[in-house]
């Protein structure tokens, strides 16, 4: 069995970025989609979903082979429906480290840092910064059927989270958290 398993969430359509943000790319051209995979690579998941939504046939094509693809039918529905798609798709593991496609700037050491309180099955940790909530997010399995249940429309996780313990684990001194909404 797995011990992490990585989820980049890439399924909605941008409206206030220009269009899909699994569609963009880097100023070099490196697509947003395969440095949110390689990221989570580094920082220790033993396998990557991307979950896609809008031009899905178009942004799987930018997704790198070794992670599986799941298309969220009901993505305009909203990030939770996204995420809940996402989740249900998920292959056996500890848990789940869950972040953006719209964190092309994200370090490897915010990942490092979330990790390093383990994999348990039951914990849940998320990354803040300077006390604000952000990605990434370490579910445990345990957490997995409950937190699923509790996504609807475009309220994504953030209820279950407040209702359970999670763990803040502070990364301001290592990123920002601001995920990029404006070309």
């Amino acid at each position: 069995m797995t011990d992490v398993v990585g989820v980049v969430l890439a399924a909605g359509s941008g409206n206030r970025f220009g269009g899909p943000k699994a569609l963009a790319r880097t100023p070099d051209g490196e697509p947003w989609v395969v440095r949110a995979v390689r990221l989570l690579q580094r920082g220790g998941a033993d396998a990557v979903v991307v979950v896609l939504g809008a031009e899905a046939d178009r942004a799987a094509e930018l997704v790198p082979e070794e992670a599986q693809v799941v298309v969220a039918h009901r993505w305009r529905d909203g990030m939770g429906a996204s995420l809940a798609d996402g989740v249900a798709a998920l292959p056996e593991a500890d848990a789940a480290l869950i972040t953006l496609v719209d964190l092309p700037e994200l370090p490897d050491a915010v990942l490092e840092r979330v990790l390093d309180g383990g994999t348990e099955r039951d914990r849940i940790a998320r990354a803040v910064y300077d006390g604000r909530p952000g990605h990434p997010v370490l579910l445990g399995r345990d957490h997995w059927a409950g937190f699923r249940d509790s996504l609807h429309g475009d309220e994504g996780g953030r209820v279950y989270l407040e209702e359970h313990d999670v763990e803040h684990v502070e990364c301001g001194d290592l990123f920002t958290g601001d995920d990029v909404d404006h070309r």
